[in-house]
């Protein structure tokens, strides 16, 4: 028994979880090695890449419509939560956001954002720290601005102010406990 396909329609805005936010700009068919197959066509502006994928493929790829309201507001409020500092080695926890990153999970990604935020008075960060938050806060970015029709860049501040915040609890929090 075949399972009912996820179904796109030319307009619609999709999250591919390797490279975020596109929009579905046209539905083709084409023979392939002597098969029909039916296509998305999705554009990447941000990264100005055209992408085809296999309506048949298109659920097995992880590809999705955008986030529920209720599953952004559960990202915008991981982001208040206090970052969770691992102590293993750097290589493997970059594995671990670039995995959480690749999930196309709103969630996940905003762990990545919230753990990988240096606020102005924190210690910098190292180059690979700062374009994997990079990369996480444009996925994240991207998607919520997706959902309420604003522009990457109005999306972000809105990131950072939340992450700025919480911060700034969370260093109140430290400076109260004596050492």
């Amino acid at each position: 028994m075949a399972a009912k396909a996820l179904s796109f329609d030319v307009g619609d805005y999709v999250v591919y979880p390797k490279h975020g936010v596109g929009r579905v700009v046209e539905l083709q068919r084409q023979e392939i090695a002597g098969m029909q197959l039916e296509l998305y066509v999705l554009r990447f502006e941000k990264e100005r890449m055209t992408l085809r994928v296999p309506t048949n493929k298109a659920e097995s790829v992880g590809m999705r419509k955008l986030s529920s309201d209720k599953t952004l507001k559960e990202a915008l409020e991981t982001l208040t939560g206090k970052p969770k500092i691992k102590r293993t080695m750097w290589s493997r926890r970059a594995q671990e956001y670039e995995a959480k990153i690749n999930s196309g999970d709103l969630v996940s990604i905003a762990e990545v954002v919230r753990d990988l935020f240096r606020a102005d008075d924190q210690p910098e960060q190292s180059y690979s720290e700062r374009q994997i938050f990079e990369a996480a806060a444009s996925r994240l970015a991207r998607e919520l601005a997706a959902m309420e029709q604003t522009d990457e860049p109005s999306a972000q501040q809105k990131i950072l102010a939340i992450l700025r915040k919480a911060a700034a609890i969370h260093n109140k929090d430290k400076e109260a406990v004596p050492a």
